[in-house]
This record gives structure tokens, sequence and C-alpha cells, in this order.
């Protein structure tokens, strides 16, 4: 049965220290998604749609790059099913991001359907790091509802703002990817021993990308997956060689 550390459960009767912990969490990620949402606010404004819009769509849909694309299929009166389709094939990476997210400490049907629905790539990238073992359920769910307030604030003022901002401003477009990188070292940091983990990531993407560059990020978290579905069977083999596997051999007999 799985059970919780002490420490992480005896967080989550303390909801204020939570909130506090994972608005310190948050901080550096919303540093990243506000300007992203600034970016976003004035592509909704400047397509010609209402600027509550940006409050719309970064509420009830909250899909990251695929909000970018919503906007231009709204305009162009998309069918639902293309919409549909296209939501789909953008966010499908989310069906990996669930075999490892901490879900199962997320108490409750409506903590664990809110938890389900604001799991972005930055929600992943933190939860699931070293220092976030110890993490109760809501610490969990604050650090998501606080990473969606910075996206939704960002698009609003975006959209507000959208009159006096011009179409394309320097370095807003490089928010996002900069974000990313610095997710990532995080991540290869608090890992150092994993190395043969982004090494399998970064061979995965290349290999993607000469096969099926028309569809890079399926192909290429399908690769890794696979990798790391045979590097799980292999290693534990490999451990069990040697004078661990020799006591087995001698506890059978």
């Amino acid at each position: 049965m799985h059970t919780l550390p002490v420490a992480a459960v005896a967080e989550t009767s303390r909801p204020v220290p939570q909130a506090l912990a994972a608005l310190r969490d948050s901080a550096s990620v919303g540093l990243g998604l506000l300007p992203l949402g600034l970016a976003f606010g004035v592509v909704i404004t400047h397509a010609g749609l209402p600027w509550w819009c940006a409050s719309l769509f970064t509420a009830v849909v909250y899909a990251g790059s695929f909000e970018f694309l919503l906007v231009g299929l709204t305009v162009a009166v998309t069918p639902l099913a293309t919409v549909a389709l296209t939501a789909f094939l953008v966010n499908v990476r989310h069906v990996f991001y669930a075999l490892s997210f901490p879900l199962d400490r997320v108490p409750g049907r409506l903590g664990k359907a809110y938890g389900t629905f604001a799991l972005t790539d930055e929600a992943y990238a933190l939860t699931t790091g070293d220092r976030a073992r110890s993490w109760s359920g809501a610490r969990i769910l604050w650090l998501q509802l606080f990473m969606q307030l910075y996206w939704v604030g960002g698009a609003t003022a975006g959209a507000l703002l959208g009159s006096v901002v011009p179409d394309r401003v320097t370095g807003l477009d490089f928010a996002m990817t900069a974000l990313f990188a610095v997710l990532a070292l995080d991540a290869v940091r608090d890992r150092r021993g994993d190395l043969p983990t982004p090494v399998l990531a970064l061979l995965s993407a290349l290999v993607a990308r000469v096969v099926l560059p028309g569809q890079l990020l399926l192909a290429a978290f399908t690769l890794f997956t696979v990798a790391l579905l045979v590097r799980s069977r292999v290693e534990p083999d490999r451990r069990r060689t040697g004078p661990d596997r020799s006591r087995e051999e001698e506890s059978r007999a």
C-alpha cells in the first residue's frame, strides 16, 4: 500500500503554509508564464476577438500552445471536429505525463479532477522532481492553481493592453523556450547520477526529427517511453548479476 511520508501528511493539515510554500515554488515559473500570457493576450486583441476571450481561453481551455492555435481556429470558424483533433494531437503528450504525475497524493475527486485539468508542462516538471517527493496533495494543487493564475492574469492584462502593444515585441516569443530550458537544466541537476535519461530523451528527439518531422513531439515521446520501458527491464537484470544473484540462487537451493 502506498503511504505518504509523515512530513507530507502533517503538512496537509496546515493549508496556509502549504499555499505559501506553493507560491514560492511557482514564483520562478510564473516569471516565464506572465510574459507569455501577455503575448497571448496581445494575439487575442490583434486577431479581432474581445479581450474577455483571453480570460475565457486561459481559464477554461488552459492548454498552453494549443490556445495560440485556437485563436486562429476561432477566427476561421473551424469545425469543432477539426478543433478537437488538433487539440488531441497537440496535447497527446499529457498521456505520457500522467504515467508519473503524483495524482495519487491529491485528495478527493474534485481535487483529482482539477489536478488532471491543470496538468501542464511546467506543473509536471516541478511536481516530479526529487525535492517534490515529500509534497502533499494540497501543495501540488496550490502550485497548479498559482500557475494558472499567472497564465490567466498575464493573458487578461495583455488583452486589455493589446491596443497599445505592438504586434511584435522582441523576446516574448522566446519566454517559453527559455523557461523550458531552465526547467530541463534543473531536472538534470537534480538527477546528476541519472545521465542515461537525458541522453535517451535527446536521442529520441533526434530520431523523431529525422524519421517523423511532421509529428516530432508524438514520435519523440513514444520513442522515449519505449526506451524507458526497455531500460526498466534491463537494469534490474543487471543489478541482479554478481554476488546478489549468487546469494539468490543459494537461497533457492
